[in-house]
C-alpha cells in the first residue's frame, strides 16, 4: 500500500503529535491523534496509528500500543516513520535485535534519515555490533561532516575494533579542524588530546605518544595525568634517567602514593635488597611523616633488616594512634617468618608499655601516652584473631575495652573475633553494642545490619537499616531502589540458611535486575559522552559493561541462586508444608512440641506484622495514586512482581539455574566454583559432554580440589553405568577419561586420591563421602576417616569441621548418628565459641538465663 500524504491541516496536526512525543506531553499527543483518526478518510492512516501506539506505550499500555503500531505498519509498509516507530517500541522492550531490523527496514525507504541512523548506531554500540556501528557512523560522517559527534563516533568505532592507528588518524584529522588558542583553557579540547594520547599508547606507538604529550602539554588541563602518563611512557621507552626525574616530582606531589615508588624502582633498577632499601631510606629523610616509604620495604626485607624497619613503622603508627595499621600489614601474613617477628615485636611493646610506658626499656626515658598501649592491644587482638587464636584475641580486646569502654573500634574488633570464632549471634550483639555508641554513623549501622543478617535476624537488620533509609517507605523497598546489593546478597544467604528459598530467590532476582538496569543505563551515555567529550571515561565504561557480571555481588547472587535451584530440583516443593518437613523429620516428640509452640508464636507475630505492613502499604498506595494524578504524564509500565511462592515452585529449576550460570561461564572462568556448579547442573540433566567440559576446565585450575574430586567420581560412575549414551559419545568420554586419568575406575581413583591427600581434612572428607557413594557398606570406615581431628592433619578449620558435622547429620557419610554427638563434643573442645558445636539445648539455656538467644557478653568473655 503506498504512503498516504496528509493534507496541510492534518499534516500540521501530525507534526504537533511528533512535538508532543518529544516533549513527553503524551495526553495532548493522543488528542491530536484522535483528531486525525476521527476523519473517515484517514481512520487507517498508518503513521498516525503508529504514533498513537508509541504514545500509549509511554503511558504503560503495551498491548494496545503493539496492536496499533502493527496495524499502522500493515497499512503503510513503505513508511520509514512506521518502521522507525516499531523499532522504538521494540527498543523500549529491550528487544534490541528486533529494533535493529526495524531501523534497517526504515532506512530502505529513507536511507539518509539522520535520526534513524543515530538511533541505529546507539543500538549497535549497545549490542556491540562494532562492524555495523562503524558503517553507520561512516554514513553519519558523510551526511554531517561538520559535526563533532560524527568524527568522534567514527574514531571510537575503530578504537573499539582495535584498529588503533586508524582511530588515531581520524582523531588527528578532526583535531586539525579545531580552532583553539594555546593559552585558552578548554576542557573539552583537553579531553580530546588525552583521548588521542590513549589511542596512541594502546596502538603501541609510545614514542609518538610521548611527542604528542610534549607538544600539547600546555593545552591539557589534567596536569597530573600528563605527568603519570609521561612516567609510564619513559619507562616503556627505557629512558630511565628521565623517568626517575618524573617519578621524583610525582613523589614530592604525593609521598603516600604506592605506584610512584614502584615507578621509581623500575626506573632506578636496583640490583640488590640494599639498593632497593636505599630508595626508601632517602624517601624517609625527605618525607619524615610519610608512612608509605616505611611500609613498602617490609614486602621485600627479611630477618634483622625486616625487624628494624618494622620497629620504626609500628612505633610511628602506635604513637600517632593509627587504627588501620593492622590492615596495612595484612598482606605480610602469608609469610610465617614475618608473622612470628610481628608477634614477638608487638607483644614486647605491650609488656614494656604496661610496666614503664615505653616501647623498650632501652629508650631514652621518652614515655608514651596511655593511648599507645590501647592501640597495641587493639593490634594484638586482630593479630591473634588472624592466626586463629581467638581466646588470646578476646583477652586483649577485653583488656582494651575495660580501659576505654567508649571506643567504637574495639567493639567492632570484638564482634569480628566472635564471627571468626563461629559465634555470629554473639558477634551481632557486640556489633549492636558498637552501633549504640554512635547511632549517626552509617558505616557502623551497615556493619551491624550485615552481622544481623548473618545471624538470621532479618527483621532486626531491616529495622537497623531503616534509620538511614527514606521516611515513609519500607526499608527493604528503599534499599532495592537504591540497588543496595550488599544488603540483598546477605539477605539471600540468610534466607537460604533458614530454608526460605522463595525469599532468597527473590533477592537473587532483584540483584540480577540491578545488573540488567546497569547494562540498560549505559544507553544514555552513548550520546552524552560524545557531546561532553568525556571519551576516556566512555571507553572505560564500555569495557566495564562488557565484564559487568564479573562483579562479586553478581557472582554471590548467581551462585546462591544456582545452589537453591539445584536443591529445588533434588527436593521439589509441592506445598508450603514441604519446606518445614526438612526441619521436622529428625525431631523427637518433645522437640516437635516445642517447635509447634514456637511456630504458633511466630505466626501470631507475623500476623501482627502483616497487618502493620498492609496499613503502611495502603498509605503508600494512596500517596502513589495521588502522585500519579498530579503527574499528568506517567511513563512506562510496571515490572513483573517477584513473588517468593511463585519463584520457589518453578517448573524447571535447572533451566533457571542455567540462566544464572551462563554469564559466570563466560566471565568468571578463573574461579573453580563456576565449573563445579556447571557440572552439578549438567550432572542432573545427564549432559555428559558438558560435564566433561566442566571437569576439564576445573582440572586446569586446581586438580586436587575436594569438590572437583567428588564430581569426577560421580562422573566416572555415571559414564560406566549409563545405558542411554550414543556410541560416539561413549567413545569420546572413555578416550578422554583414559587420557586424563589412565585406566583407573571410580573406586581405585578415589583410593589413589586418599593416599595422595591423606593428611588433609577437606580431602579426607571428600574421599570418605565418595566411599559411601560408591559402596554403602563402607560407612564406618568413611566416618572414621572424615572425623579424625588429629593435630598432625592439615587444613583443620571451623568451616571444614562444621561441614563434616553436617554430613554426619544429613547422611552424607551414611547412617552414623552415634558418631555425630562424639564428633560434636570433640569439635566443641577445639572451638569452644562456635555455635555449631555447642551442646544440645545451649540456646534454650541461654534464653532462660538472659531472656535472649545469646549469652551475656561478660560471662562469655570471662569463660575465655
Amino acid at each position: 500500500m503506498p504512503t498516504v500524504t496528509l493534507p496541510p491541516k492534518e499534516n500540521a496536526l501530525f507534526k504537533r503529535i511528533l512535538r508532543c512525543y518529544e516533549h513527553k506531553q503524551y495526553r495532548n499527543g493522543l488528542k491530536f491523534c484522535k483528531q486525525i483518526l476521527s476523519n473517515p478518510k484517514f481512520a487507517e492512516h498508518g503513521e498516525t496509528l503508529a504514533m498513537k501506539g508509541l504514545t500509549l506505550n509511554c503511558l504503560g499500555k503495551k498491548e494496545e500500543a503493539y496492536d496499533l503500531v502493527r496495524r499502522g505498519l500493515r497499512n503503510d509498509l513503505r513508511s520509514h516513520v512506521c518502521w522507525h516507530v516499531y523499532g522504538l517500541l521494540q527498543r523500549s522492550d529491550k528487544k534490541y535485535d528486533e529494533a535493529i531490523k526495524c531501523y534497517r527496514n526504515a532506512l530502505k525507504w529513507d536511507k539518509d534519515n539522520l535520526q534513524i541512523l543515530r538511533d541505529l548506531s546507539l543500538l549497535q554500540i549497545q549490542m556491540r555490533d562494532l562492524e555495523g556501528y562503524r558503517e553507520t557512523r561512516y554514513q553519519l560522517l558523510q551526511l554531517r561532516p561538520a559535526q563533532r559527534a560524527s568524527w568522534i563516533g567514527y574514531a571510537i568505532a575503530y578504537h573499539l575494533l582495535e584498529d588503533y592507528e586508524m582511530a588515531a588518524k581520524i582523531v588527528e584529522e578532526f583535531r586539525k579542524t579545531q580552532q583553539t588558542s594555546p593559552d585558552k583553557v578548554d576542557y573539552e579540547y583537553s579531553e580530546l588530546l588525552l583521548y588521542q594520547n590513549q589511542v596512541l599508547r594502546e596502538a603501541g606507538l609510545n614514542r609518538e605518544a610521548l611527542e604528542h604529550l610534549s607538544t600539547y602539554e600546555k593545552q591539557i588541563c589534567d596536569k597530573l595525568a600528563v605527568e603519570e602518563t609521561r612516567g609510564e611512557l619513559l619507562l616503556k621507552l627505557e629512558r630511565y634517567d628521565e623517568a626517575t626525574t618524573v617519578y621524583r616530582r610525582l613523589q614530592e606531589r604525593n609521598p603516600e602514593n604506592w605506584s610512584y615508588y614502584h615507578g621509581l624502582e623500575n626506573s632506578l633498577k636496583p640490583t640488590s635488597a640494599e639498593e632497593r632499601s636505599k630508595i626508601y631510606e632517602d624517601a624517609w629523610e625527605k618525607f619524615p611523616k610519610g608512612l608509605v616509604p616505611r611500609r613498602l620495604p617490609l614486602n621485600f626485607l627479611s630477618g634483622d633488616r625486616f625487624r628494624e624497619c618494622l620497629d620504626r613503622y609500628l612505633r610511628m603508627n602506635f604513637s600517632k594512634g593509627c587504627p588501620p595499621v593492622f590492615t596495612t600489614l595484612k598482606s605480610l601474613y602469608n609469610d610465617k617468618e614475618k608473622v612470628a617477628i610481628i608477634e614477638e615485636q608487638v607483644v614486647s611493646y605491650e609488656t614494656t608499655l604496661r610496666t614503664c610506658r615505653m616501647f623498650s626499656q632501652n629508650d631514652d626515658g621518652k614515655e608514651e601516652p596511655p593511648t599507645t598501649l590501647l592501640w597495641v592491644q587493639y593490634f594484638l587482638a586482630q593479630h591473634f584473631d588472624m592466626i586463629g587464636q581467638q581466646t588470646l584475641a578476646l583477652e586483649y580486646i577485653n583488656t582494651a575495652i575495660e580501659s576505654t569502654p567508649t571506643l567504637i573500634e574495639l567493639f567492632l574488633i570484638k564482634a569480628k573475633i566472635y564471627k571468626h570464632a563461629g559465634n555470629i549471634k554473639e558477634a551481632a550483639q557486640w556489633m549492636d553494642e558498637a552501633q549504640a555508641l554512635d547511632t549517626a554513623d552509617r558505616f557502623i549501622n551497615s556493619k551491624c545490619a550485615k552481622y544481623m543478617l548473618k545471624a538470621g535476624m532479618v527483621k532486626e537488620a531491616e529495622e537497623m537499616c531503616s534509620k538511614f533509609t527514606r521516611e515513609g517507605a519500607s526499608a527493604v523497598e528503599n534499599l532495592n531502589e537504591m540497588q543496595c546489593m550488599w544488603f540483598q546478597t546477605e539477605c539471600a544467604l540468610s534466607y537460604k540458611a533458614m530454608n526460605k528459598y522463595g525469599d532468597a530467590l527473590k533477592k537473587c532476582h532483584e540483584i540480577e535486575r540491578h545488573f540488567v538496569e546497569i547494562t540498560d543505563d549505559q544507553f544514555d551515555f552513548h550520546t552524552y559522552c560524545m557531546r561532553k567529550m568525556t571519551l576516556r571515561s566512555y571507553v572505560d565504561l564500555l569495557k566495564l559493561e562488557d565484564v559487568l557480571r564479573m562483579h562479586p555481588f553478581y557472582y554471590k547472587a548467581a551462585t546462591t541462586a544456582i545452589q537453591i535451584y539445584l536443591n529445588l530440583h533434588d527436593n521439589p516443593l509441592t506445598d508450603d508444608s514441604k519446606e518445614l518437613q526438612a526441619d521436622t523429620a529428625n525431631l523427637s516428640d518433645k522437640e516437635l512440641k516445642k517447635l509447634r509452640n514456637k511456630q504458633r508464636r511466630a505466626q501470631k507475630k507475623a500476623q501482627l506484622e502483616e497487618e502493620k505492613k498492609n496499613a503502611e502499604k495502603e498509605k503508600q498506595l494512596k500517596n502513589q495514586k495521588k502522585k500519579k494524578e498530579d503527574d499528568d504524564e506517567e511513563i512506562g509500565g510496571p515490572k513483573e512482581e517477584l513473588v517468593p511462592d511463585k519463584l520457589v515452585k518453578v517448573e524447571n529449576p535447572l533451566e533457571e539455574a542455567v540462566k544464572f550460570l551462563m554469564p559466570l561461564k563466560h566471565l568468571v572462568k578463573e574461579k573453580i566454583d563456576t565449573h563445579l556448579l556447571a557440572f552439578e547442573i549438567y550432572f542432573r540433566k545427564e549432559k555428559y559432554l558438558l560435564m566433561l567440559q566442566s571437569v576439564k576446565r576445573a582440572l586446569a585450575i586446581d586438580s586436587d580440589h575436594p569438590w572437583l574430586h567428588q564430581c569426577l567420581v560421580r562422573f566416572f560412575k555415571g559414564v560406566s553405568e549409563s545405558k542411554d549414551l550414543a556410541d560416539v559419545v561413549r567413545t569420546v568420554l572413555k578416550q578422554e577419561i583414559t587420557r586424563l586419568f589412565g585406566d583407573s575406575n571410580a573406586k581405585s581413583f578415589n583410593q589413589a586420591y586418599l593416599t595422595k591427600h591423606g593428611n588433609s581434612i577437606p580431602h579426607r572428607l571428600a574421599a570418605a563421602k565418595m566411599m559411601v557413594y560408591l559402596d554403602s557398606s563402607m560407612e564406618t570406615k568413611a566416618a572414621e576417616l572424615a572425623t579424625s581431628l588429629d593435630e598432625s592433619l592439615e587444613n583443620r578449620t571451623i568451616q571444614i569441621c562444621t561441614e563434616t558435622l553436617e554430613n554426619l547429620r544429613n547422611g552424607g557419610l551414611g547412617d552414623c548418628k552415634e558418631r555425630t554427638e562424639s564428633y560434636r563434643a570433640e569439635c566443641h573442645k577445639l572451638y569452644p565459641y562456635t555455635l555449631a558445636f555447642m551442646p544440645p539445648g545451649y540456646e534454650e539455656n541461654a534464653k532462660i538465663a538472659n531472656g535472649d538467644l545469646s549469652t551475656e557478653p561478660e560471662e562469655l568473655g570471662n569463660e575465655m
